[in-house]
């Protein structure tokens, strides 16, 4: 099967996820004479981290793009026409677009015409608090929904909504989000057993900083956290961002806060040594950064927000809890912190959970590759 992954955008965090998506499809990660081997090939933009990519992916980069297009560059008609072209001319089995951009609904029209069927990754089905477009995301998401064969998505719970609103069940595919934040080569010689991981008595919070995350209602669960002097329980924020626009004053005692791009050495660092990761988010839709601290044996604390609760056995890999209450925020770090053995053991049924997903994720992904390629068949 040729299956040909589309990502019109230079976002980091979307070339990450494509990525993953990617390279397990190809024989990096496969027997190529395995049931399942794939021709993959990227159509991207020519500023993409290629290191994130599997080298036997064909890369194509017809041509440049600065944000997810919703600028003045996104008006260039000759370069959507030859974006379509070099698509179609691969003749790929299926395509996938796996990320938001204003161009994605002129190919998904190019694409029907010649008979190509497509995969259209949905990310939000609802917009985020703070965020400059979020009314158009509703009556985009529709468009792409009525054009695109296919509709993948990372949580039940819009899988459910989805078909509930009248999307066959046929034509939409769920399945957990459980890439890593690593390029190609880190992610395949990557191998975290319980020996290679401690549990310091702090939270980390990983990622960029964004209203939706509630990074104000963790940072006043922080200031709540009793002073117990050299082992008083702390957070970590990791991450670039306006950390002003979510909090005013100084910061609470117990809070370091790393506000940068994070490399992958001291991203791994992190995961290695903190006690566990917290998403505070207000509002969300699914989060790859679970998966992540399952990987390093971390337990999660995360909020009941979109399919967050998805992702956690509440008690068993992590604490689920309200959101926007940080006193309920501030109890959960404070016990989860100084209890390193459960912590311990949160950890380990974590990677449990993930291994396990892992796996099925893949078969997931594979069958519905095939399914769509038969359907246009």
């Amino acid at each position: 099967m040729r299956l040909c992954y589309v990502l019109l955008s230079p976002t980091f965090g979307m070339h990450q996820y494509t990525a993953d998506l990617a390279n397990r499809m190809t024989h990096d990660t496969r027997d190529p004479a395995a049931d399942g081997f794939h021709d993959v090939h990227l159509v991207t933009t020519d500023n993409y981290p290629r290191d994130r990519y599997a080298l036997s992916i064909a890369v194509h980069t017809p041509l440049t793009t600065r944000n997810t297009g919703l600028s003045l560059d996104a008006l260039q008609m000759q370069s959507i026409r030859r974006v379509l072209r070099e698509i179609t001319d691969l003749r790929p089995d299926v395509v996938h677009i796996t990320g938001p951009h204003i161009w994605n609904l002129f190919l998904l029209r190019g694409l029907a015409a010649a008979h190509i069927p497509v995969i259209h990754t949905l990310h939000d089905l609802d917009p985020h608090v703070g965020t400059r477009s979020g009314f158009l995301l509703k009556p985009w998401n529709q468009t792409i929904i009525r054009n695109a064969g296919h509709i993948l998505v990372h949580g039940q719970i819009y899988r459910e909504r989805l078909i509930a609103a009248g999307l066959p069940r046929d034509r939409v595919t769920a399945t957990p989000l459980l890439h890593l934040f690593l390029g190609s080569e880190a992610s395949r010689r990557l191998s975290v057993s319980a020996e290679d991981v401690e549990y310091q008595p702090w939270a980390l919070f990983f990622g960029r900083v964004e209203r939706y995350k509630g990074l104000d209602c963790l940072l006043t669960a922080s200031d709540m956290l009793d002073d117990a002097g050299a082992n008083s329980p702390k957070v970590v924020i990791a991450g670039l961002g306006d950390l002003s626009g979510v909090w005013a004053g100084p910061l609470p005692k117990f809070v370091e806060v790393r506000n940068r791009r994070i490399s992958d050495a001291e991203a791994l660092d992190l995961f290695r040594k903190c006690g566990l990761l917290v998403l505070p988010y207000v509002n969300a839709t699914q989060s790859a950064l679970i998966a992540a601290a399952y990987y390093f044996r971390k337990p999660v604390l995360v909020t009941r927000t979109g399919a967050l609760s998805e992702y956690v056995e509440d008690g068993r890999t992590g604490c689920v809890v309200e959101p926007d209450h940080p006193a309920t925020l501030a109890r959960c770090l404070s016990e989860m912190l100084n209890d390193p053995t459960g912590l311990a053991q949160k950890g380990a049924a974590g990677r449990g959970w993930y291994e396990s997903r892992r796996t099925l994720e893949e078969q997931t992904l594979r069958a519905m590759y095939l399914r769509v390629k038969e359907s246009c068949g």
